[in-house]
């Protein structure tokens, strides 16, 4: 059978394309999916090891098997909802973050704090690697799957934290420049003192381990897709 994949971030650029298509013998694995892979795209191979692949937006595992028709999707580690109980905002845009609307979503009358966080484009990164002096960044996005994973995200918050009241997940796609927002995150809760500060912090967290987003480092002599250290498995599917 053929399998058409996506691409994203370095696996794109590597082979210049953002989808491929394999040949494998049917039924297959993702184990044998990458074989294949390796061998049909030579300059992938040194990614084998470490590539996130999803099949029907959902992480997968070695074993998970792929049939004609399913959509998978293959990038690396990555730095609403009505089955919600509570109101949401979701966005994964190229239009700017309006906080005040947000803020508007998430009140209720039962609601009396909302703790957010907001993400900046830095102009200096002082890490091994990455340019010392950034101009802009590139965002880019799995999109409909990065969706999902927002959903799972306020899911995760209400079972750690249920008396947090709505959830609000941004990330900001696209080129940004030095003091554009990039990502936020907000948690609305009746009081204070009823988790709001702690899910917030995980929402952001969580984001840059399950969302599949990804992030180009420009500079003035050099250009880098920053790849992330937590690498999901099917655990991490909701």
């Amino acid at each position: 059978m053929i399998v058409d994949i996506r691409l994203f971030a370095t696996m794109k650029d590597k082979v210049g394309q953002p989808r491929i298509q394999v040949e494998v013998a049917e039924p297959a694995t993702v184990k044998e999916l990458l074989e294949a892979i390796s061998q049909q795209f030579p300059s992938l191979d040194s990614s084998i090891e470490t590539v996130l692949v999803s099949v029907n937006k959902a992480f997968a595992g070695e074993d998970t098997a792929v049939n004609p028709g399913d959509e998978v999707a293959m990038f690396p580690p990555v730095s609403g909802g009505s089955d919600l109980p509570y109101p949401t905002y979701f966005a994964v845009t190229e239009t700017p973050v309006d906080i005040e609307a947000i803020h508007e979503t998430l009140t209720q009358p039962d609601v009396g704090a909302i703790v957010s966080f907001s993400g900046f484009v830095r102009g200096q990164t002082a890490r091994d690697g990455m340019p010392e002096e950034t101009i802009h960044l590139e965002y880019e996005a799995y999109e409909e799957m990065a969706e999902q994973k927002m959903r799972q995200i306020a899911r995760e918050i209400w079972e750690r934290w249920p008396l947090v009241k709505g959830v609000a997940i941004v990330q900001q796609l696209g080129r940004l420049t030095v003091g554009d927002h990039t990502t936020f995150v907000a948690c609305a809760s009746g009081h204070r003192d009823q988790g709001v500060f702690d899910a917030a912090r995980y929402g952001i967290d969580r984001l840059k381990e399950i969302v599949p987003v990804w992030k180009k480092e420009v500079g003035p002599d050099e250009s880098i897709w920053v790849e992330g250290n937590y690498h999901p498995t099917v655990n991490d599917n909701g």
